[in-house]
């Protein structure tokens, strides 16, 4: 897509916000600044969180259109806005009140939803009914802080709500702070919902409900979404930004070019390469943040034949290019997670590498030994709403095991379809990327290689010690008993390296360029765009 067929398919408004004309009225340059036009690889497959098989741009749109009753305070971590993991502030509650076995949120008097509605306590607690009872991701999310039975989100009154735990867990009040929580417009939403839907998900994929301070105003799946700041927001300062634009371009090239060209104002997933180049000539702001509590995986199906065989899994560890891969697709924007020096001690932290490193002798005497000397087939499934990184690490990946003679095809999912067919547990070998919302290790643990975790647990793994030491984790965890807490991450990080159900290749960047005079990009958790706190000069 050239810069003239960019700007006639944004539309005149968009055209207005990133083609300058050499003379700008006053009202132009005003609607310039306060517009923001955003290029990506991939879009939103739903903008509704609670939805099925929401894929990640779809957490922006619920981040940024509804309010959680809770946020995190902000701190610098090397020139960096980065989200404080221990510290929190009101987001839709203006008091929070802990105690041993509950908490109560007092809600802000002024609150309202984007069509005018006041947010009550009901609203609060219709939607975190809605989060544990639909299923699937949002309700494995709030599982993950013990936030398991409606009965638990209890109306005090119109402006207060009570959660009661089920047990101690560290994990309670973070878990209250992700994307999940998020607070709907519940007499909306059942006023569009139905018998056969009555949680509304129909509705809500589609249309925005929330408090939040913007509403998607128009979005054309796989092609743009467009987002008008919500004037009656209350949540926090009024953002600078009026109206996002954020368009999918499929093309790395043309994102590259419409940044250089002044036409797009942010673009987060281009080549790494690109990034590289971009940092080196200066004309771009570049921010690069490691993912917190995040790793890139080969992950394989322990269910399904050959890869039920450890001695295959080890085989497959060892014949990895870890090297090639960090140098020729990531160009060295990312933490190795390979290659731990022999005898070196298992720290109590994720991620941290594994002892794996590429030796295709030993890759090789294991496959003899698991009975497969001759190889076998098997395809490699990868996101191709990812695909700058997924394709040519998978290409590497495929270069590599055809020295063992595991002949694999590459599978190209649709990113729209990528959370579903992942779910489904069916694909033999395939890479991903897996990042814990809330940073602690057995957060991560609880997710990826826990037995009754069906929705992360990508390969189907399952193992009663595993289970033992990530359930003993979150239970030391909350009961302060730091040495029992540091023995069972221990002992499921050494597990989960000798039973190798997934292998970690590398903690991966974020990687944001910004026109110079866009600034207030704050890393979350979640990796995605705040838009809330952007500003353009």
């Amino acid at each position: 897509m050239d810069r003239r067929a960019f700007i006639k398919a944004t539309g005149a408004a968009a055209a207005s916000a990133v083609a300058a004309p050499t003379v700008l009225s006053p009202a132009r340059a005003q609607s310039r600044q306060e517009t923001l036009l955003i290029v990506s690889e991939s879009g939103p497959n739903n903008l509704d969180i609670h939805g099925v098989g929401t894929n990640v741009p779809g957490y922006e749109c619920s981040w940024n259109c509804y309010d959680r009753l809770i946020s995190h305070e902000m701190k610098d971590v090397s020139g960096v806005q980065y989200y404080d993991r221990d510290k929190y502030k009101p987001e839709l509650a203006e008091d929070m009140s802990i105690g041993d076995m509950s908490a109560t949120f007092k809600l802000r008097k002024n609150a309202v939803f984007q069509d005018g509605t006041p947010v009550t306590a009901k609203d609060v607690k219709w939607s975190l009914d809605r989060a544990v009872t639909v299923g699937g991701f949002p309700t494995f999310q709030m599982k993950a802080g013990s936030l398991e039975k409606p009965e638990q989100f209890v109306v005090i009154d119109d402006r207060t709500v009570r959660v009661d735990f089920i047990r101690k867990d560290r994990l309670t009040i973070p878990d209250l702070a992700v994307v999940v929580p998020c607070v709907l417009n519940s007499e909306l939403v059942k006023k569009n919902a139905g018998a056969n839907d009555p949680w509304g998900l129909e509705y809500v994929k589609q249309n925005t409900a929330g408090s939040g301070a913007y509403r998607v105003a128009k979005w054309t799946p796989g092609t743009e979404v467009i987002f008008e700041r919500n004037d009656k927001w209350t949540g926090g300062p009024l953002p600078k930004v009026r109206r996002v634009i954020w368009r999918m371009v499929p093309s790395a090239g043309n994102r590259r070019a419409l940044l250089e060209r002044g036409d797009a104002d942010i673009s987060y997933d281009l080549p790494n390469k690109d990034f590289s180049e971009l940092r080196s000539n200066g004309k771009l702001s570049i921010v690069s943040v490691p993912y917190s509590n995040g790793v890139q995986y080969i992950g394989m199906n322990v269910t399904k034949p050959p890869f039920d065989n450890l001695k295959v899994r080890q085989a497959v560890a060892y014949a990895i290019p870890y090297q090639k891969i960090m140098d020729a697709v990531l160009y060295g924007l990312a933490n190795p997670m390979f290659g731990k020096s022999e005898g070196a001690p298992t720290e109590v932290k994720w991620p941290q590498p594994s002892p794996y490193l590429t030796d295709m002798t030993k890759a090789k005497q294991l496959m003899a030994e698991a009975g497969y000397s001759n190889g076998f087939e098997a395809p490699i499934s990868f996101d191709l709403g990812f695909a700058v990184v997924n394709e040519p690490l998978c290409v590497l990946v495929q270069e590599s095991l055809a020295e063992l003679g595991i002949r694999t095809t590459i599978n190209k999912i649709p990113g729209s379809n990528w959370r579903t067919e992942l779910n489904k547990k069916e694909m033999p070998l395939f890479t991903n990327v897996f990042s814990g919302w809330l940073d602690y290790p057995e957060y991560f643990y609880f997710w990826c290689y826990h037995g009754q975790n069906s929705v992360f647990n990508t390969m189907s793994y399952k193992n009663p010690k595993m289970d033992a030491l990530i359930d003993g984790a979150r239970a030391a965890a909350a009961n302060g008993e730091t040495t029992t807490y540091e023995k069972d991450v221990k002992g499921f990080v050494d597990l989960a390296f000798s039973d190798i159900p997934r292998i970690p290749l590398f903690q991966p960047y974020v990687n944001v360029a910004m026109q110079k005079n866009v600034s207030g990009y704050e890393y979350w958790f979640h990796r995605r765009l705040d838009y809330r706190a952007l500003v353009k000069g």
